[in-house]
């Protein structure tokens, strides 16, 4: 069972206060909130999150900049894993090139390393670079020698892939390479390290019949096989995850790599234990239409009095989870590596949702605080079924002892109190979507397009 001891919580809750009181951090409603709905949310010990849980594990963070790959590598960090991050900090840069930024006001890699070492003593060592360059990425690994590689080094937005032919190209060559590499590299120079690598549970799009978590058993013409489930990806970035686990399928059986792919769901929420512990180690909350996530964009438009916009019909169900969830569903992966020559795949969520029924949630959340909560349609920018069915198996992260945290009022009012602590960093200009995958073309879209395209 993974889950933070109420007791440490508790103590986090108080040295945060006092440092608070003492004017040397700063401690918002939105912070208190979240330290006590982490208390009641989390009351039970367990061994994993004991200082010492990750002792003998050296974990590569690739990506460890981004929204998942920093709360993760702090997550493992303060349970005793050696960690390193290896970022190229592209991420950064695309809010410089789409004209857009973070609602959150997120500090510099070094800054935020430096401080979690000022605050914890342990140290998470920085390799700036592309692991599309494999020079690199061999000095990263000659140099570390990971027992284990998380890789979240991808670009990880439909629309980003969807909005012209070059950022498509680079959508798939930027993903597919660098995975290659990454395989390669754990194949010539580290061939213990278990690779844990980020899919979606887009990669299956919405078919008719149950999604089962990464194969399928199938009956033909008197003979029955278990293959890999089909994919049908909903854009150039879902399909370059499509190619990733080809390739990774691939070269678990050619070369006897142990490999886990996470399919994982929509992210919502900013905050764990550790990006509460101060300021400077704050994560980073996409809003935009184009690297904003369903959940986390609702609440941020409510935040601001804007409609929730609901594309479509708003019948188009996924999967979600904490981010919470998310670091935890690493460690799980971590601490359960795969077989030598095994592919395993989890679906990594833990609640389903329709966009009708989030967009009720925070409408219904946003009343308590007294907002003005409403949502309006909007043609559909994507190329997707807006009603269809949808059920898919999540029970083997679950097996391995995840106790998910479900989306509930404590969860949604302290989200909607962080977004209307940071609303005055909404630029007003990118929250509508701008992106039309039916009309993606050779013209390259700039981020002056995109403004004029959203008025």
């Amino acid at each position: 069972m993974v889950g933070r001891s109420a007791c440490a919580i508790r103590a986090e809750a108080k040295r945060t206060t006092s440092l608070a009181r003492n004017g040397n951090a700063r401690l918002s409603q939105r912070d208190t909130t979240m330290v006590q709905a982490a208390v009641t949310d989390r009351e039970i010990a367990s061994p994993a999150d004991t200082p010492d849980a990750g002792k003998g594990k050296r974990v590569m963070v690739i990506g460890g900049d981004g929204y998942c790959g920093w709360a993760t590598a702090l997550h493992l960090s303060a349970r005793g894993y050696e960690v390193c991050i290896v970022d190229s900090l592209v991420r950064r840069f695309f809010d410089v090139e789409m004209g857009s930024d973070t609602l959150t006001p997120i500090q510099p890699l070094h800054k935020r390393v430096a401080k979690w070492e000022e605050l914890t003593g342990k140290q998470i060592p920085i390799y700036v670079g592309d692991v599309c360059d494999f020079e690199f990425l061999q000095h990263c690994f000659e140099s570390f020698a990971p027992t284990d590689c998380i890789h979240f080094g991808e670009q990880r937005s439909a629309p980003y892939s969807m909005m012209d032919r070059k950022r498509a190209v680079y959508t798939q060559q930027n993903n597919v390479i660098g995975t290659l590499n990454i395989l390669f590299a754990i194949k010539e120079l580290a061939p213990e390290c278990h690779l844990v690598k980020l899919g979606t549970m887009g990669e299956y799009g919405t078919p008719n019949i149950d999604i089962e978590e990464g194969y399928i058993t199938i009956e033909h013409n008197g003979r029955t096989d278990t293959l890999p489930y089909p994919k049908q990806g909903g854009s150039f970035y879902h399909l370059s995850k499509v190619h990733d686990s080809h390739n990774i399928l691939y070269a678990s059986k050619a070369w006897k790599l142990r490999c886990t792919d996470l399919n994982q769901g929509v992210v919502y929420g900013v905050a764990t234990d550790e990006t509460l512990m101060h300021p400077d180690l704050i994560n980073r909350l996409d809003y935009d239409g184009v690297f904003g996530t369903a959940l986390n964009r609702f609440v941020i438009q409510a935040a601001i009095g804007h409609p929730l916009t609901v594309y479509g019909k708003g019948g188009q169900t996924r999967g979600f989870l904490d981010i919470r969830d998310t670091v935890r569903c690493l460690q799980i992966a971590i601490d359960n590596p795969a077989e030598f020559g095994e592919m395993r795949v989890f679906n990594q969520f833990t609640e389903q949702f329709s966009v009708n029924q989030l967009a009720g949630m925070v409408t219904e959340a946003g009343q308590k605080l007294g907002l003005d909560v409403q949502t309006k349609s909007v043609p559909n920018p994507r190329v997707e079924l807006e009603e269809h069915y949808y059920n898919c198996k999540n029970t083997k992260l679950q097996d391995l002892g995840l106790v998910p945290h479900v989306l509930g009022d404590s969860l949604l009012d302290s989200l909607m109190n962080f977004a209307i602590e940071y609303k005055d960093r909404v630029d007003m200009d990118l929250v509508m979507p701008s992106i039309n995958f039916r009309q993606t073309g050779l013209k390259q879209v700039t981020s002056a397009a995109r403004y004029k395209s959203t008025k």
